[in-house]
């Protein structure tokens, strides 16, 4: 990605994906979405999604840089996260922090990230370039948003009746046992 007409940033993107659990919908199994400076093969910042997860969150942020209160706070334990790092010789830091963002249901879209480096980091960007990425992100709220309704029918069924809407169950109302809308 280029600024003032320098290629300035260089985005790293990964997308693995499989069936949903009904196996009828395309889901995303694990994803990446690195932010480098130039070359740099350290990244800035990480958007990750596991699947499998739910802790460290499914959905998550990791940011590169220091900062010593962070380190010295994840030093202070010699249990949980802290002590494992430690036994594994790898020094505590910012980037091993996993800030949730909003679960599986409710994660940032590649399009969120795009919006927010160009506007964070005024990134050379074409004409139109917003109506794209809002139309993505509509798009990808919009198939979240059925997700998780289908994750959990009753609460889209109160919202619905108040209102005004008149909603008829079904004989047999289907569950959703291993819903991702309430993890992490």
């Amino acid at each position: 990605m280029f600024i003032n007409g320098d290629p300035e940033l260089t985005l790293a993107i990964s997308y693995y994906c499989c069936w949903d659990q009904a196996g009828e919908f395309l889901a995303v199994d694990k994803s990446t979405v690195a932010m480098h400076y130039g070359q740099d093969p350290e990244p800035l910042l990480r958007y990750e999604y596991v699947r499998t997860w739910t802790w460290p969150p499914g959905a998550h942020v990791h940011v590169h840089a220091h900062h010593n209160q962070i380190s010295w706070l994840q030093r202070l334990s010699d249990t949980g996260k802290p002590g494992r790092l430690m036994q594994r010789k790898k020094p505590p830091g910012l980037a091993e922090l996993h800030f949730p963002v909003g679960g599986h249901r409710m994660r940032a879209s590649l399009e969120d990230v795009l919006m927010m480096i160009v506007r964070e980091f005024d990134v050379d960007a074409v004409a139109g370039w917003e109506r794209v990425l809002t139309d993505g992100i509509r798009r990808w709220r919009d198939k979240q948003l059925r997700t998780a309704v289908r994750d959990a029918p009753d609460q889209a069924v109160q919202v619905l009746r108040t209102l005004g809407y008149e909603v008829t169950e079904p004989a047999s109302a289907a569950t959703t046992p291993n819903s991702k809308l309430y993890l992490p």
